[in-house]
C-alpha cells in the first residue's frame, strides 16, 4: 500500500461484533474503516462520501448485501467501488452476487490473510 494515501474501506455487517472486528483488523493494517450497521445507512454513507473499497455482508435484515449492491452499481452518481460481499453460506449464489456487481466473495470464518491480500489487490488499481 502507498504510504502517501489512505484509503477509506466501509465495512456493512448487522452484527457489532463482525464490524469491530473487521474496523480493529483493517485499521491495524492503515486503513481508514467507516461502519455501518445496516443497507440503508451504507447507501446513506456511500453517497455522501464514497469509500475506496467496500466490504458487505450479504445476510442481513431489512435489505441483503445483494440488495445493497444492485442500488449501488444503479446509481450512476456514484463512482466504481469495488465491493466485496461476505458470506457463511457455501451455497451463496456467487452468480447472482457477481451478476449484481459485486466483485469478489469472502467465505466465513474469514481468513485475515486472504481477505487483505484481497482488499490490496482491489485497491492498487485505485
Amino acid at each position: 500500500m502507498c504510504a502517501s494515501q489512505t484509503f477509506r474501506i466501509l465495512v456493512v455487517d448487522d452484527l457489532t461484533d463482525n464490524l469491530f472486528l473487521l474496523q480493529t483488523i483493517l485499521e491495524a493494517e492503515g486503513y481508514e474503516v467507516d461502519t455501518a450497521d445496516n443497507g440503508n445507512l451504507a447507501l446513506s454513507k456511500i453517497a455522501n462520501s464514497p469509500p475506496d473499497l467496500i466490504l458487505m455482508d450479504v445476510m442481513m435484515p431489512d435489505m441483503s448485501g445483494y440488495d445493497v449492491t444492485k442500488q449501488i452499481r444503479q446509481n450512476h452518481n456514484i463512482p466504481f467501488i469495488p465491493i466485496l460481499l461476505v458470506t457463511a453460506h457455501e451455497d451463496a449464489n456467487d452468480v447472482q452476487g457477481l451478476a449484481l456487481g459485486a466483485n469478489d466473495f469472502i467465505r466465513k470464518p474469514i481468513e485475515f490473510d486472504t481477505l487483505l491480500s484481497r482488499i490490496e489487490a482491489f485497491l492498487q488499481f485505485k
